[in-house]
């Protein structure tokens, strides 16, 4: 047998060194992500085109990176949304509708071959995961009930490299969840308060403030490590109890504020496709109960938008001191930033207040990705997307192989093109024994009930605030969307 000549040898050995090297260097540069989720945020911000939110920090990050003008979430609560944008599935039971949901799928179960969440993958892949505050259902990330003492059991038991809260003087996630700034809780009160409050507090007299200044510390500390993160960060506002500091009250102008465009029960529909806006009414201080036998009155409709508006702004300041800490710590050139809202909130439309439908006002919610370099400034895109897309699209994004298949499609190509003619993937919907399903034009929906009508159809195009079904004189439309959505019904209702 003839020997390898000695160079050739070590030209051999120099390139297995050249190509671990190379393999190593990729690793490193692989992008950081900071996942931003925020509770009950409806698309209302200055860089969706309101003319009287003020979110000036969430506004640079959008003009700065890619807007998601119709991104639709699968279920309109807070646990089940979460359930699907950690897992890219669509619900298969009822109990995928609950906010139980990521206890009863992923908690408590033994380590396998499938990921519990894309965060549980990423970090298979060398990335280090911190969450802070409510990425999943728990406010903290452990379970255990609104009045029990904090917990230790994990609900996404395989995530996290380190899970972190600061309760502050609420002492448990869930009492500062619904904390007011005297440090009593919706609990503690025996939920005898206002579904508001306007804090003579600073950021830091709320729970939120704490959040951001816990997640700048741990950006901190990640910035000295090697390997790329992950960073999950749990805002709760502006989910009920509106509560925020005085400042923020200060933005507005109570009495211009405008109300709804869609003060009305639609035409042609049922009010079991709507509900008594429960979750509002439990707040038992409030000053009027809502109902779908008549509206709130204009002066209280107007003071919870205040209310509202103004647990936005403090959010957003909030967003603002962290995503300055990225660039600060120089961070912000390799890290992918997304900011998404579980679902949205109705402000009276429909004679609702609160979430819990299947109208784009509960199912539209905000999704805004900035990714390093140019590639992506500065635009938007109208096409709709769904928060099961994010888990394959994420991955795409931090060049990390999809290892499950799942019900949502990488928009990576439609973030390089938005108009991208070969995208076309309706968003589903699910809740109050109903599917929904979303396209850029219609939205179609069937309920699995007695009362009628069970089905509704509204044209976006002329009526985008959805106040009239059409479904009587278009039975053409049904016919072309029904298939989408009666495959979508596996085993969640009786057919």
């Amino acid at each position: 047998m003839k020997k390898e000549p000695f160079s050739v040898l070590f030209v051999a050995i120099a390139q297995l060194f050249s190509y671990t090297a190379d393999a190593k260097k990729n690793e490193q540069v692989k992008p950081n992500v900071l996942f931003i989720c925020i509770d009950d945020l409806r698309p209302e911000l200055g860089c969706y085109g309101s003319k009287v939110i003020k979110s000036p920090n969430i506004d640079k990050l959008g003009f700065s990176g890619i807007i998601f003008n119709n991104q639709f979430t699968q279920i309109p609560t807070c646990g089940a949304s979460r359930t699907c944008l950690l897992t890219g599935l669509l619900p298969k039971t009822k109990k995928h509708l609950t906010n139980e949901a990521p206890q009863i799928f992923i908690s408590g179960k033994a380590e396998v071959a499938r990921p519990e969440s894309f965060i549980h993958h990423i970090k298979r892949n060398g990335y280090y995961t911190v969450g802070v505050g409510k990425i999943s259902h728990s406010a903290d990330g452990l379970l255990y009930g609104y009045n029990d003492p904090v917990g230790t059991e994990r609900e996404l038991p395989h995530s996290w490299d380190e899970l972190v809260f600061d309760p502050g003087k609420w002492k448990t996630g869930w009492n500062a969840f619904f904390g007011y700034a005297d440090g009593e809780n919706r609990q503690s009160m025996k939920a005898n308060v206002k579904p508001y409050e306007k804090g003579n507090v600073d950021d830091d007299g709320y729970v939120d403030g704490l959040t951001a200044k816990l997640a700048i510390t741990k950006l901190e500390e990640l910035a000295k490590r090697k390997e790329p993160f992950f960073l999950g960060v749990g805002f709760f506002k502006p989910h009920l109890p509106f509560n925020s500091p005085s400042k923020y009250w200060d933005m507005y102008d109570e009495d211009k504020i405008e109300l709804t465009q869609s003060p009305d029960i639609p035409l042609n529909v049922n009010k079991a496709s709507l509900h008594q806006s429960g979750e509002f009414n439990g707040y038992k201080a409030g000053d009027e109960n809502a109902s779908l036998e008549k509206p709130l009155s204009d002066a209280y409709a107007r003071k919870i938008r205040h209310a509202y508006f103004a647990a936005i702004s403090y959010v957003d300041a909030q967003v603002g001191k962290v995503l300055d800490e990225l660039n600060r710590l120089g961070l912000a050139e390799n890290t992918i930033v997304v900011v998404w809202g579980d679902h949205g909130w109705h402000l009276g439309d429909q004679r609702v207040w609160g979430k819990h439908t299947i109208f784009d006002r509960a199912l539209r919610s905000v999704l805004i990705i900035k990714v390093p370099g140019n590639l992506y400034h500065g635009k938007q895109i109208n096409k709709v997307v769904s928060s099961v897309d994010i888990y394959p699209s994420l991955m795409e994004l931090c060049n990390t192989k999809m290892p499950i298949n799942t019900d949502g499609t990488s928009f990576v190509g439609l973030m390089n093109n938005p108009s991208l003619s070969t995208w076309n993937h309706p968003a589903l919907g699910f809740f109050n024994n109903g599917i929904t399903v979303r396209t850029e034009r219609y939205r179609l929906t069937k309920y699995f009930r007695k009362e009628e009508p069970t089905i509704e159809l509204y044209d976006h195009l002329t009526d985008p605030y959805e106040n009239i079904n059409i479904a009587g004189n278009n039975s053409n439309v049904i016919v072309s969307l029904m298939p989408i959505l009666e495959k979508a019904n596996t085993g969640i209702y009786e057919k």
